[in-house]
């Protein structure tokens, strides 16, 4: 097995998508490892509200900031097709637009903040305390907003360049600018959860002139114009936000299956929840390791599109779902050997323990089984055919993931699990169904995208 991998790796082609998808895991992971750092810092101070509050700000920000992932995901497929193209002044109109959309929606989170506090904490919970110092911790967090949506649009346009180390770049400064201001703001100047916002505030501006500062570089170099007709053309602007529409709501379904799933494990007791959420944190891992490798589909699919190379096309997605393939093996591996060691390490709990060791079958066949939702997932963002990928996620959710559920609650939480899973493998199996559509009676991905150019 090692030595197909090392021969696989000394091919250009691999070691091309090794340069997109090696930076993009090591970010991610990067971006995991700084929750755990945040959670330690307020973890050792006097009280455990402090925890508490922070905990509940970062769930307020994950919908806030998941539920925006359109904005990178849209730009990078649709500068990977201009970049395909070789469309310097196409690339300037798609990064104003998307700055744009990012900017605007930054300006509307600040302008209702107090409402999405207030909705926010009201629907999460917590003692008083709590509630009070989440409330405290959101209002300074907040004001990181513009400095996250704009980078993520900065970030989604560098990756459409094949660029992905300025992602581990960008995402290695935050964290590390954040961890020293963590120390310095709550340890030094004793500023409880504030300094914990304050740290990430600083840290995330830190970041967009990183990122900024990379964008200027690649478009110096790719000479071109910042075209005023294409930057004011209105059908380019409406298909940005078609596109990102659709995407948001792909995204909202998905984390409305997230929110339902902790919600009915809270329903079914303590112990439960606690095992339920020991056990994401497998799936979790799982996204890290499958995510680059569609981010990786994502920028060459793109490419291969714009630049209308149908063998490209076809051997960018073998060679993203090579790799996907075996490191989907590798972790269903690795949890399937080392799974109740790694429950071990993550609660001390006896009942915890025992609970989740009794389900982790669940987790070792999930990255297997949904290596192909993530995949085509990538493969439809670089194609920009979100529609295809709002509707998938309508059915898997709606029709799929809710009726397994309510049909399987006699089985309790392996019902819930179970209906999880077939929720993944419905992702996979549509969006699978939709790609062979489209490639065998529709004329392909290739030309559907010329004859949209030409009718442009």
């Amino acid at each position: 097995m090692s030595r197909l991998l090392l021969a696989m790796l000394k091919t250009s082609e691999h070691t091309e998508i090794w340069r997109l998808a090696g930076p993009l895991i090591l970010s991610n992971i990067s971006i995991a490892l700084l929750g755990i750092v945040d959670t330690a810092v307020v973890g050792h101070l006097d009280s455990a509200h402090y925890l508490g509050a922070v905990a509940v700000g970062a769930v307020i920000f994950d919908f806030i900031y998941w539920g925006m992932g359109f904005l990178r995901m849209g730009t990078t497929g649709l500068a990977a097709q201009a970049h395909g193209r070789v469309d310097a002044d196409e690339l300037r109109a798609v990064l104003v637009h998307a700055v744009g959309c990012a900017i605007v929606i930054a300006l509307f989170v600040l302008l209702f903040q107090d409402l999405i506090i207030e909705i926010g904490i009201a629907l999460i919970g917590g003692s008083e305390q709590v509630r009070e110092y989440a409330s405290i911790y959101v209002s300074w967090a907040i004001w990181g907003a513009p400095a996250v949506l704009v980078t993520m649009v900065l970030i989604g346009w560098l990756l459409g360049m094949q660029d992905a180390r300025a992602t581990l770049i960008t995402a290695l400064v935050i964290n590390v600018v954040n961890i020293i201001l963590d120390v310095v703001f709550v340890y030094g100047l004793g500023l409880d959860v504030r300094g914990v916002a304050l740290a990430s505030v600083l840290a995330q501006y830190t970041g967009l002139l990183i990122v900024l500062y990379l964008v200027v570089r690649k478009l110096k170099l790719h000479p071109g114009r910042w075209h005023r007709e294409r930057i004011a053309d209105t059908r380019r602007l409406k298909g940005l936000l078609i596109l990102n529409q659709n995407i948001f709501i792909r995204t909202l379904c998905l984390i409305l299956v997230f929110a339902f799933f902790t919600r009915q494990g809270a329903r079914q007791g303590e112990i439960i929840l606690a095992a339920n959420a020991v056990l994401l944190n497998f799936q979790l891992l799982t996204a890290l390791g499958l995510d680059g490798f569609a981010n990786a589909a994502e920028a060459l699919v793109g490419r291969a599109i714009g630049a209308l190379d149908r063998h490209k096309f076809f051997r960018s997605i073998t060679l993203a779902t090579e790799w996907a393939l075996v490191i989907a093996v590798l972790l269903s591996a690795a949890y399937f050997i080392w799974g109740n060691q790694l429950i071990g390490l993550m609660t001390s709990l006896p009942e915890v323990i025992e609970y989740a060791q009794a389900h982790l079958a669940w987790v070792v066949v999930l990255p297997v089984l949904s290596v192909w939702c993530f995949l085509l997932d990538g493969i439809f963002i670089g194609a920009t055919r979100s529609a295809e990928m709002r509707n998938t996620m309508l059915f898997s959710s709606g029709l799929i993931f809710l009726p397994a559920w309510y049909s399987l609650q006699a089985l309790g939480n392996h019902g819930l699990w179970l209906a999880m899973l077939l929720f993944f493998i419905a992702r996979g199996l549509s969006l699978g169904a939709v790609f062979y559509r489209i490639e065998k009676y529709h004329g392909g991905f290739i030309r559907q995208h010329q004859g949209d150019k030409q009718n442009q």
